[in-house]
């Protein structure tokens, strides 16, 4: 799913010049074909979750629609507190991208486990939560985002999700 979520990323990006990707330190040999053909809408802002959010919230605030990515547990607890006071207050477009939600950086222990990650967003007024389940929703999940933008969590599977569908569903909350 995370290949299928940059491949969809760059299309959008394509006919979007305000789509950016900001990413905290993790995603290569995945977020490549996004840094390679918009450099200039692409931050790597390092080991640092909650200075991402607030890079995202202040892009966001100047017209752009950001999307973070990382690990699911590190956007989401590390800045629940720039998640709460920085995007969804002002309700700004930022849609906070995760993979491996769960258990399945199981063999990295509880500090890579996102077992929460929903009651946590949940709890945010503003906050939409898209959770695809194929490649094929990620299409349609992230097409609706870029449609409608506001505070959003998009949580991806780590790799390897079989497609159940043969179309791109249509998707809305």
């Amino acid at each position: 799913m995370r290949n299928t979520f940059i491949d969809e990323l760059v299309e959008l990006a394509e006919n979007n010049s305000n789509i950016a990707l900001v990413v905290g330190d993790l995603g290569f040999r995945v977020i490549e074909p996004f840094a390679d053909r918009f450099p200039e809408r692409f931050i790597n802002a390092g080991v640092a979750e909650q200075n991402m959010m607030g890079l995202a919230a202040g892009m966001a605030s100047e017209g752009c629609h950001v999307f973070t990515y990382s690990i699911a547990n590190f956007p989401t607890f590390r800045c629940a507190e720039q998640i709460r006071n920085d995007i969804d207050y002002h309700n700004l477009p930022v849609t906070v991208v995760t993979v491996g939600g769960g258990v399945a950086y199981g063999s990295l222990g509880y500090t890579h486990h996102a077992v929460q990650d929903y009651a946590l967003m949940r709890s945010f007024p503003n906050m939409l939560i898209a959770s695809p389940g194929d490649p094929m929703e990620v299409r349609a999940c992230m097409r609706y985002l870029v449609n409608n933008p506001q505070p959003s969590y998009l949580r991806l599977g780590k790799a390897g999700e079989p497609c159940f569908h043969k179309e791109i569903p249509k998707v809305a909350p």
